[in-house]
Order: C-alpha cells, then sequence, then structure tokens
C-alpha cells in the first residue's frame, strides 16, 4: 500500500516536532474531520510507521529497526536535500565509503551527475544506482545478503571495508541519543559504521531530524568523533550537542551562508 499525499505530510510534519504530534494539530492543519485523520493514524501505525498514544502520535519505540520500504518513504524529501548537500562537497577522484540506508541510497542518487569518484560500498540499492554513471568506480563487499535490508552483513563485510582508507566516509545511523551517541539496531552494523568513521579521513553523518532522540540498542561511537554532519533540522538539544566539538555542520534548512562549523 502506497502512502497518499496527506499521509506522507503527517511524517513530514511529526519529523518537525519533538517526536510527537497531536491529532487535533492535523485536523486543523488539514482541515478535515477527525475521522479521516484517525483513518490515516491508524493506517500509520498498522504499517509500522508511527506509534499511536493518547490523542495523537509519536515514533515508533522499538529495539529493531522499520522495514526498509517504510524507512524510504519517512522524511524522503529531507533525505534527499541532505544527498545534495553532500553530493555536492565531493571533488572530483575523491574515494569514498556509502553505508547502509535509505540516506545513504540517496547520496548515490544525487551523485548520478558526479564527474567520478571510487565508491566502496556495501549497500545493494547504491551500488546498483551508481551503475548509471560510468565515471564512478564502485567496488562492492562481500558477505550475507539481508534480503530485507538489501545491503551486505558480517564479518566479510567489515574486514572488506578495512582494507581501505578513503577520503569521505558517509554513514548514517539508526539513532542519536540525548547523551550525542550513535545509535544502531545491530552489532553488525555498528561494527560497519566504525570501520567507515575509523578508515576515513573525514566522516559525514548523513541523518534525518527522525533519528533524533530515537531508540536502538547498540552504541557505535559519539557525534563529537563525526567531521561533519549534514541534517535537515537541528532542534536545540541537538544543537547543544554540537556547541563543545570540532563536527562541522551542514543543516539544509538553513541558507548556505549559514552553514557553520562553530555551533553557537
Amino acid at each position: 500500500m502506497n502512502l497518499s499525499t496527506r499521509q506522507q505530510q503527517i511524517l513530514a510534519m511529526l519529523a518537525q516536532t519533538d517526536g510527537r504530534l497531536d491529532s487535533s494539530e492535523l485536523t486543523e492543519a488539514f482541515q478535515v474531520s477527525v475521522q479521516t485523520i484517525r483513518k490515516d493514524l491508524n493506517e500509520l501505525s498498522n504499517r509500522g510507521l508511527v506509534q499511536r498514544v493518547h490523542g495523537g502520535i509519536t515514533w515508533p519505540r522499538q529495539n529493531r529497526n522499520l522495514s526498509f520500504s517504510n524507512r524510504q518513504v519517512i522524511n524522503l524529501e529531507a533525505k534527499r536535500a541532505i544527498a545534495q548537500a553532500v553530493a555536492k562537497r565531493l571533488p572530483e577522484g575523491a574515494s569514498i565509503f556509502l553505508g547502509i540506508g535509505t540516506t545513504p541510497q540517496q547520496v548515490a542518487q544525487a551523485l548520478l551527475d558526479h564527474p567520478g569518484l571510487q565508491v566502496i560500498t556495501n549497500n545493494l540499492n547504491a551500488a546498483i544506482t551508481l551503475c548509471h554513471n560510468p565515471r564512478i568506480e564502485t567496488l562492492v563487499a562481500g558477505g550475507r545478503i539481508r534480503p530485507a535490508d538489501q545491503d551486505l552483513m558480517g564479518e566479510d563485510t567489515t574486514r572488506f571495508l578495512r582494507r581501505f582508507q578513503v577520503n569521505y566516509g558517509i554513514f548514517g545511523i539508526g539513532g542519536l541519543s540525548a547523551r550525542g551517541e550513535l545509535m544502531d539496531f545491530s552489532p553488525e552494523e555498528s561494527h560497519l559504521s566504525r570501520a567507515i568513521i575509523d578508515c576515513a579521513d573525514q566522516s559525514i553523518l548523513v541523518a534525518d531530524s527522525s533519528k533524533y532522540l530515537r531508540n536502538a540498542p547498540v552504541r557505535t561511537g559519539l557525534l563529537e568523533e563525526v567531521n561533519i554532519f549534514v541534517t535537515d533540522r537541528l532542534p536545540p538539544e541537538v544543537h547543544a550537542l554540537l556547541a563543545h566539538t570540532e563536527t562541522e555542520l551542514v543543516c539544509t534548512s538553513m541558507p548556505t551562508e549559514e552553514h557553520t562549523d562553530e555551533p553557537t
């Protein structure tokens, strides 16, 4: 079942909040009946995209990630904007890691007109997309395929990535904790993200605002270890986390001249 335009807009609105959205706000925003909004929210809840709470919705609280197809539709325009911002930063001839997930997949899409790169990835969708740019050399890691996530995992995959030292390591996360911890949903995902951070001259975290304060059980590292953080929106609590780090912030909702590497 495809999401309706209104359901996609509801998810986008939820991403712009502190993680909760009231039904009354939605009925007012869309000028529809309570019954219509209730139907939308029930459908989103049945797909696992939101959690119903008294009077509204929140992001699901779970220790397993949403399905890949569901993640593809959450905050899609924000992910595309993040991807475009990353693609513009990559110089011709650079070598990069491209990690798993739907935002790195959007980065691959944004690279279709890039003048030339070497890409090492375990993201099958990204690899297939990059085949359409003959100026990009793509190396795909071996390992165990996760059919539901359309990527490769395991010790062989991590070992393959650790054979390289690249210019830029681009990766996503399962969630960002209130303490600035980078969280993932499995040890395998965490090991791969850690390899990308460790084996890149500059690590680039790509995470839309739906990841803020989202639960995930495995701790991968800290936001302060990341060289560049590209996101679509910066809540005050995340801004505070960056205040005492050297991490460069690129926030796509800000005008270009307001991008800063010294959050205040």
